[in-house]
């Protein structure tokens, strides 16, 4: 099944006799061309009001597959559905995805493969798929050891060989480097992620951390002291912006997830300064990214509707269908078309009974969304 379109790169990847990185190379403006069709082609046309290119670049539109999770690990024995890495590949390829951040390495049991491919063997078995489908895999959720230790060292070593086996470019984690609100706790995790980043760089690896909302809130850096003798009030410092400053650009990475950094927007207003008195300050996620754009090499194109009737501001959508205004977002961070964006929407998975395939029906609306979108 082709996306929209008579050109199919796949098979022209055979023709011509290329490896997958040799097509991709040689073809990434055929690739965004061969992307924009029907009404996105009209919106792009010469002339046309505010179309002033494709904002996400067709060898750059992914998914995380936590996305897909209930597909990847439902059982392929009792599921008419795509199920199991490979199938749930196939048919993301066959939508037009071309870049792939892993949650994890497992599926189900029955799946082609087996539970776990978290291994040598299991990781050059999805290589194998990823290149058979023209897909490129760019991350992993993975886990960023809480201490150094000798034990840790190989095991993040070996984490990284697999990641290397898959061909990913970064490896990283969905959890925050720490859940404290205190300098010290931030502080201690910098010189952590510091140290990984740089071992993550001996293996040619970009060390990344994925942040929610809370991640932006304020940092506790200033006194009074409580009993414990932990500051209680802000120099008005976000904890991410902390990290930011403290850690080394050359070895530690951030994965902005913009729907929560909109969350972040919503949420995190004020902060109570060291002299007591209560400050407004209004976070602004492009201009974080914009201030370093190299450090976000990797975004959640996670879209959002506004509700504020919910504790968050918002509620996901598929992309497109959401009011974040990523046209302007993708424009103003700089390095226009070299970020590569995930698609995610954590409420994907529908009810097993009434909507067994909503996240690969989602994934097909979003994929369209993310190619449609201009700036």
């Amino acid at each position: 099944m082709q996306h929209d379109n008579d050109v199919n790169p796949l098979k022209l990847v055979s023709k011509l006799g290329l490896n997958r990185r040799q097509f991709f190379a040689a073809t990434t403006g055929m690739a965004a061309a061969v992307a924009v069709t029907g009404a996105a082609a009209a919106q792009a046309a010469p002339g046309a009001p505010g179309a002033n290119g494709v904002l996400i670049p067709a060898p750059r539109r992914g998914i995380i597959l936590y996305t897909v999770r209930d597909a990847v690990s439902r059982n392929p024995l009792t599921s008419p559905y795509a199920s199991g890495f490979k199938e749930v590949l196939t048919e993301l390829s066959s939508i037009g995805y071309r870049q792939i951040e892993f949650a994890g390495l497992t599926q189900n049991a029955n799946a082609e493969g087996g539970a776990n491919l978290n291994n040598v063997a299991g990781a050059t078995l999805l290589r194998s798929w990823l290149d058979d489908l023209g897909l490129q895999a760019e991350g992993n959720h993975g886990s960023v050891p809480s201490t150094i230790t000798d034990a840790n060292i190989a095991a993040f070593d070996t984490a990284c060989e697999i990641a290397n086996i898959l061909g990913m470019g970064h490896i990283g984690t969905g959890s925050d480097p720490t859940s404290s609100a205190y300098v010290a706790d931030w502080e201690a995790a910098a010189a952590r992620w510091d140290f990984y980043g740089e071992r993550a760089s001996r293996h040619g690896l970009k060390l990344y951390t994925h942040n929610h909302d809370i991640a932006y809130s304020f940092l506790l850096d200033s006194g009074p002291l409580d009993a414990t003798g932990r500051p209680t009030r802000s120099s008005g410092v976000r904890r991410l912006e902390y990290f930011l400053a403290n850690t080394d650009p050359k070895h530690v990475y951030l994965e902005m997830d913009i729907y929560w950094a909109h969350v972040a927007q919503y949420k995190h207003k004020t902060y109570t300064a060291p002299d007591g008195s209560v400050v407004t300050s209004i976070f602004d996620p492009a201009a974080v990214v914009a201030a370093q754009t190299k450090r976000f090499p990797l975004f959640h194109a996670k879209d959002g509707k506004i509700d504020t009737t919910q504790a968050n501001g918002y509620v996901m959508a598929p992309f497109g269908q959401g009011d974040i205004d990523y046209s302007t977002f993708l424009r103003r961070v700089g390095a226009k078309g070299s970020h590569n964006p995930m698609w995610e929407m954590d409420t994907a998975p529908g009810n097993a009974t009434t909507a067994p395939n909503q996240s690969m029906e989602l994934s097909k609306v979003s994929y369209d969304g993310m190619a449609a979108l201009r700036g």
